[in-house]
């Protein structure tokens, strides 16, 4: 989402066409906002502005944000650690789940059952 927001180019340019394409849904789970927060707070991103307009960024692209529900929470709880991120744990949960893509450039997260896209 950092990524999308600064228009930076470590975002693959098939992630940007899938996320940029007005058909696809993009959702944005809460635990991107969670996570941000968290960087935000320890200096890892910069400017605070990313997290104080996610929500903004998020309404203004016509994504939908994720709750976090308690069978998501549950699932990542379960998962292998093979990823020792538990954002990123949760995400995957939420991709089994509902069936749906991750975009990330996580290799790490290609050893769960769930499709990634990069």
């Amino acid at each position: 989402m950092v990524w999308w927001m600064t228009g930076d180019s470590r975002l693959s340019k098939r992630a940007a066409a899938i996320i940029g394409d007005p058909k696809s849904e993009v959702l944005v789970s809460a635990a991107v906002g969670w996570e941000m927060a968290i960087k935000v707070k320890l200096g890892k991103i910069n400017p605070t502005s990313l997290i104080e307009g996610l929500e903004d960024a998020v309404s203004s692209e016509t994504f939908t944000a994720l709750p976090i529900a308690l069978a998501h929470a549950i699932r990542a709880g379960l998962l292998p650690l093979h990823h020792r991120d538990p954002f990123d744990r949760l995400l995957v949960a939420q991709g089994q789940l509902l069936e749906i893509p991750i975009v990330s450039a996580d290799r790490i997260l290609d050893r769960y059952a769930v499709e990634r896209v990069w």
